[in-house]
C-alpha cells in the first residue's frame, strides 16, 4: 500500500530531511516559508523534529511504500500529485483554533482516507473547554472550570475554588502552562489568566486543580475493540525542589533534557485493579463520546477520592522515538509489548480496519 506522512516539521528539520530521504519526498518548488511570529520558544512546540518523521516513515516502509508530504499551503495540490492510498496523519498545522483539522478537512475534500480522527473531533479537542462541555453532558467526569474570554471579564475567573490552573483554550504540548500558572493565591489568578489573554490571544480556560494522582493514557484502535494501553504515571517527586506538582512547559522542554533527563513517569502505573478498571472505564467512555479514532492519548488526573477525570484529549498524541525523550505514547506501547515500528503499523492497520479494508 501507498501511504503518504503528511507532518509539520520544525524548521531547523527540514534539511535533515531532505539530506536523509530525498527518494521519499514529494517534490518541492522551493523552499516553504515560516509561519509568521518571531523565535518565540513556543511557537513550534507541536510540530515534529527530523528523528520523529524519519523514525514514522522508516517504521511505516517495513511493510508500504512510504512518501512524505509536508502540510504546507500547498498540501493539496502535492498531496494530490503523491496519489497515496492512504495518509498517515500527523499534521498539526499551526494558524487558528482548527489548526488540526487543515489537513484531514482536505483529505476529506479530495476523498483521500486518513488515519486518526475527523475534523470535528480534532476542533473539539483542541478547544479544551467545547470538549469539557460534550464530557460534562455525557457524564464524564472532568475538573469544574470557567473560560474567561476576554480582559472585560476578568471577574469571572473567580468563580472557581482555589487552586485553580489557567490555560489558553487552543494550545497543546504544555505551551501557555508554566509552572506558576498553578495558582493558589487570589492575588495571582488576574496576573495570570491576563498573560494568556495576552500572550496568546485567545480566551483563557480557568479550572479547579485536582489533587490527586496523574496519568496518560494512550488509546489503539476503535470501539469496541479500542484498546487501552498501559498508563503512565507522571510523579512529580522527581521535579526540582518548590516545582508546582502539574506537567508544565518547564517540566516538558526545560528541566526534561536528553542529557539529564527527568525521572517521573511509571508505566505501567502502580494500579490497583479497580484503578485500572476506572481509568479504562473512563477512557473508552470519553473516545465514545468525542468520536475518537484509531489513535489518542487521554490525560487524567484523579480528585481527591480517586476518581480519575479527564484533563485534555490529544487525538493527534506525540511519538517520538527515542526513549531517553519520555514520550509518553511510544512508553505506553512498549509497556504493552510494541516496538515503535509495531506501533505505528498498528495505527495503520487500525484505521484499515476502520475503513473496511483487508489487510
Amino acid at each position: 500500500m501507498r501511504i503518504a506522512l503528511a507532518y509539520n516539521a520544525k524548521p531547523s528539520a527540514r534539511a535533515e530531511i531532505q539530506a536523509a530521504r530525498p527518494e521519499m519526498l514529494v517534490e518541492e518548488d522551493e523552499e516553504p516559508p515560516s509561519p509568521d511570529g518571531g523565535e518565540e520558544s513556543d511557537l513550534y512546540a507541536e510540530w515534529d523534529n527530523a528523528k520523529t518523521i524519519l523514525a514514522l516513515a522508516d517504521a511505516l516502509a517495513q511493510r508500504h511504500d512510504v512518501v512524505l508530504v509536508e502540510a504546507r499551503q500547498d498540501f493539496a495540490a502535492r498531496i494530490r500529485a503523491a496519489r497515496p492510498d492512504l495518509v498517515f496523519n500527523i499534521a498539526e498545522g499551526f494558524h487558528g483554533a482548527s489548526r488540526e483539522a487543515q489537513v484531514p478537512a482536505t483529505l476529506e475534500m479530495l476523498g483521500i482516507p486518513y488515519t486518526g480522527s475527523d475534523p470535528l473531533t480534532l476542533c473539539l479537542c483542541l478547544d479544551k473547554a467545547r470538549a469539557k462541555e460534550i464530557l460534562s453532558y455525557h457524564g464524564v467526569p472532568n475538573a469544574a472550570f470557567v473560560l474567561v474570554e476576554g480582559e472585560t471579564d476578568l471577574k469571572a475567573a473567580a468563580a472557581v475554588p482555589l487552586p485553580v490552573l489557567v490555560k489558553p483554550l487552543f494550545e497543546g504540548s504544555s505551551k501557555g502552562i508554566r509552572d506558576d500558572q498553578l495558582v493558589r493565591d487570589a492575588g495571582d489568578l488576574e496576573d495570570r489568566v491576563l498573560r494568556v489573554l495576552r500572550r496568546y490571544d485567545q480566551p483563557a480556560l480557568v479550572e479547579r486543580f485536582l489533587p490527586g494522582r496523574e496519568f496518560t493514557v494512550a488509546v489503539l484502535g476503535n470501539l469496541p475493540d479500542l484498546r487501552v494501553l498501559p498508563p503512565v504515571e507522571i510523579r512529580f517527586d522527581g521535579f526540582p525542589e518548590g516545582s508546582n506538582p502539574i506537567y508544565s512547559w518547564e517540566a516538558k522542554w526545560v528541566w526534561d533534557r536528553p542529557e539529564a533527563p527527568l525521572t517521573v513517569f511509571d508505566c505501567p502505573a502502580r494500579l490497583t485493579a479497580p484503578e485500572q478498571h476506572a481509568i479504562e472505564d473512563v477512557c473508552r467512555r470519553a473516545a465514545r463520546v468525542l468520536r475518537l479514532r484509531d489513535w489518542s492519548r487521554i490525560d487524567l488526573r484523579m480528585d481527591e477520592h480517586g476518581v480519575p477525570h479527564v484533563i485534555e484529549v490529544n487525538p493527534l498524541p506525540g511519538v517520538l522515538p527515542d526513549p531517553a525523550d519520555n514520550s509518553c505514547y511510544p512508553k505506553a506501547a512498549r509497556a504493552a509489548g510494541m516496538d515503535y515500528a509495531a506501533m505505528a503499523l498498528a495505527v495503520a492497520d487500525a484505521a484499515c480496519r476502520r475503513l473496511g479494508w483487508t489487510l
